[in-house]
């Protein structure tokens, strides 16, 4: 295990991306890696202003951290964000790909441009990611003194990898997709010392779903699925990722943490059903 000069500095010395990290999920789980002591690379896509949000954090917590445009589902975009990681840093040893999006509507009308798209993004562009992540960590090599893995990649996936939504086709088929993914990464890179793990987060209080809890009538409904009774926070997963991220999970592969508040456990059935 590497000796860091303190506890809760668990990443010193190394290098996370975080795609998808202008806003929500992404956007704590890049402040909290880089106040975890690593080096940040903070992806958007379009409007940067969160992005440089993030970044200022990380640097007022005592990270370094850039801000680095790139369309995950772009396979180029890809290539030259993470060269630009490594030209800046010197290599990753973090990836998050958390990058997602929705395009919701009825299965019947659904288009073929919407189902494109959150497959690019939700799984192409987590394939991609991922892909570049483990040719860099092979690039590299093992480091014992910073990590005992050579690299780790943290999937957000979502409780709708196992829940079926109805209207949410594209979506629903996306994280199921990234779970299998997941695992067979893992498997496949195991035996490198790469550990793939997913974040699977249930109602989280972001902008992406901002018409489940924005009024009380909402929220109400909503917490009818959470048995622990509040919606999660951004800050429930970042913390995941960081523990995730370090040596203190170093013999936890191929796993879905889900971060839910039991929504998983089927709370119709609490009464009977």
């Amino acid at each position: 295990m590497p000796s860091l000069t303190s506890e809760n500095r668990k990443l010193l010395g190394q290098t996370a991306i975080v795609t998808g990290a202008s806003s929500g999920i992404g956007q704590k789980c890049a402040v909290a890696l880089g106040q975890a002591g690593a080096n940040v690379c903070v992806n958007f896509f379009g409007k940067r202003t969160g992005a440089d949000e993030a970044v200022e954090a990380a640097i007022a917590s005592g990270a370094k951290a850039i801000a680095l445009e790139c369309d995950v589902s772009d396979e180029a975009q890809v290539t030259r964000m993470f060269a630009s990681a490594v030209e800046h840093f010197g290599t990753v040893d973090i990836l998050v790909n958390n990058a997602g999006l929705q395009a919701d509507a009825p299965l019947a009308n659904m288009t073929l441009a919407q189902w494109n798209k959150v497959i690019g993004v939700n799984l192409t562009g987590q394939f991609l990611c991922a892909r570049e992540a483990v040719r860099e960590f092979q690039r590299r090599g093992l480091r014992p003194e910073v990590s005992c893995a050579l690299g780790k990649i943290i999937c957000i996936s979502s409780v709708h990898q196992i829940i079926p939504w109805s209207g949410h086709v594209n979506y629903a088929a996306s994280k199921g997709g990234v779970n299998m993914m997941m695992q067979s990464i893992a498997q496949e890179t195991a035996p490198l010392k790469i550990r793939v793990n997913s974040v699977c987060p249930g109602a989280i209080q972001t902008p992406i779903n901002r018409a489940a809890w924005e009024t009380s009538e909402a929220l109400g409904k909503l917490l009818m699925c959470i048995p622990y009774k509040r919606i999660g926070q951004p800050e429930d997963i970042a913390r995941a990722v960081v523990w995730l991220a370090s040596d203190d999970a170093d013999y936890v592969n191929g796993t879905s943490l889900f971060i839910d508040g039991g929504m998983t456990l089927f709370p119709g059935f609490a009464t009977g059903g």
